[in-house]
């Protein structure tokens, strides 16, 4: 039996049909990076721009080639717009891909863009420009949603609902004091997004592989043409940074989060047992088979892209982990996890944000569950303080008696006759009624932040001025 020697016949059983030319097909496959690199078109060219721009005020290309190659760079701009950017693999990346365009275009004069920098630095400065604008993206997302939430808290500063811990009934709180909390969570997340902006704002066009380069260029030009605040400062880092990214994705992540938790509260608000919310049919789904459900989809697939967007994360972590300076090859793998997460984030906050806007809340369930659950239990304990001088822990404790004395008898606290009340402790006066209702419960709570109407309104207004709407 003759065996088959693969090492003459071009191909190898182990990588299949797949790889008819052997090798050198799998090098291509796995080189290149235009299936994905191609999303930084816009940004390749304005950098190129950028950079002849600066060649032909510094004398090192002549005034009359950067002018070609300045047209010829518009060209293929126009191209790729109308019909989008051709994938050849064996151009790799969006980098060779616009050079070999352009050379097509003008001819030879072409090859002069190149000079003074490198693939390196060319898909830093890209890729921090698409970062940025990805970040901006995202704040501006993040706006429109604190609009929706102040909008929804200002309707609904006086509308009380339970408030929870663990899922139980804790204490009546306002439903608009519930929406103003995940402003806040908003808030934070967009000061990380505006962090992460300012500090990975440094050009690494000029950097060149990783040294710098010999030509008289000017970075500072570059990074001003391209709106950066200033050129990075060493090299070796210029090319291998890749930080701006990881920032990105750990605003991201962060976000994905409080979105989820949002998404998760509509989800649990819309069932049937809540009963709290009506969710917009444009962000619900019905079922194959039954007619009468109405499933909250758009709210759980941004649940479940949390966390897809924390994996986007530890990917980028990973691979970034073990890289010795300078640029390593591993690095092509940091695009598509941003890219990733950038679409999904920006999916999520739209979807999030729609959902506050349309929702209907159902006030009357709210306040009525508000009443189960002796969720005015911390007033009674409070009020035993504040009137009757006593300690906490032992209002603590006679609180518990009241509580489980009509819960025996299957009714709220405040429908306790005073008898029985003053049976447990005769300290208690009829003066307690006062403090056991669920409005008097909300608007007890009138310390900064809290829950109380009058707080809620202040924090609206206040956040109106912040997000430029007054």
């Amino acid at each position: 039996m003759n065996e088959r020697d693969d090492s003459k016949s071009g191909s190898n059983q182990m990588w299949g049909g797949r790889f008819a030319e052997g090798p050198s097909a799998i090098m291509r496959e796995i080189n290149a990076s235009i299936p994905f690199d191609k999303a930084l078109w816009r940004q390749d060219i304005t950098a190129s721009k950028a950079h002849v721009a600066m060649l032909g005020a510094q004398g090192i290309v002549s005034a009359e080639d950067a002018a070609t190659i300045t047209t010829g760079l518009d060209r293929v701009a126009a191209e790729y717009e109308a019909h989008g950017v051709p994938e050849n693999w064996d151009l790799e990346d969006i980098h060779m891909t616009t050079e070999s365009r352009l050379a097509e275009l003008i001819g030879p004069v072409a090859g002069r863009l190149h000079t003074a920098r490198s693939r390196n630095d060319q898909v830093a400065t890209d890729f921090r420009l698409w970062v940025r604008e990805a970040m901006e993206q995202a704040d501006a997302g993040l706006h429109a949603l604190q609009v929706a939430l102040v909008t929804r808290a200002d309707e609904h500063a006086d509308s009380i609902m339970p408030g929870f811990t663990h899922l139980q009934t804790a204490q009546p709180v306002t439903l608009g004091h519930h929406l103003m909390a995940y402003y806040e969570m908003a808030a934070r997340d967009r000061s990380r997004f505006a962090d992460a902006r300012a500090r990975m704002n440094q050009s690494p066009l000029g950097a060149a592989a990783l040294a710098g380069t010999g030509f008289p260029i000017d970075r500072h030009a570059t990074a001003a043409a391209l709106g950066f605040d200033a050129p990075t400062r060493n090299s070796l880092d210029s090319v291998s940074d890749r930080d701006f990214a990881l920032d990105y994705l750990m605003a991201a992540a962060q976000t994905a989060l409080h979105l989820s938790r949002l998404a998760e509260e509509f989800i649990i608000w819309a069932s049937q047992p809540f009963g709290f919310v009506r969710l917009p049919d444009s962000l619900s789904t019905g079922s194959s088979i039954m007619p009468q459900k109405k499933n909250p989809d758009a709210a759980e697939l941004v649940r479940g892209h949390a966390g897809r967007i924390v994996g986007c994360l530890t990917s980028l972590m990973i691979t970034m982990k073990g890289l010795p300076l300078a640029y390593s090859k591993d690095m092509q793998d940091d695009k598509p996890p941003v890219f990733e997460a950038a679409g999904l984030l920006t999916l999520c906050i739209a979807a999030m944000t729609g959902m506050v806007e349309a929702t209907t809340f159902r006030t009357d369930r709210m306040r009525a569950a508000a009443e189960l659950g002796y969720a005015t239990a911390t007033d009674l304990a409070d009020w035993l303080v504040r009137q009757a001088g006593i300690p906490f822990r032992e209002a603590h404790h006679i609180t518990g008696s009241a509580v489980k004395l009509a819960e025996s008898r299957g009714i709220a606290l405040d429908q306790l006759p005073l008898a029985d009340l003053q049976a447990i402790d005769a300290r208690v006066d009829e003066r307690v009624y006062a403090a056991l209702s669920v409005e008097a419960s909300v608007a007890a709570r009138a310390s900064y932040g809290g829950t109380a109407p009058e707080q809620v309104k202040a924090r609206v207004a206040e956040a109106r001025v912040a997000l430029g709407l007054e």
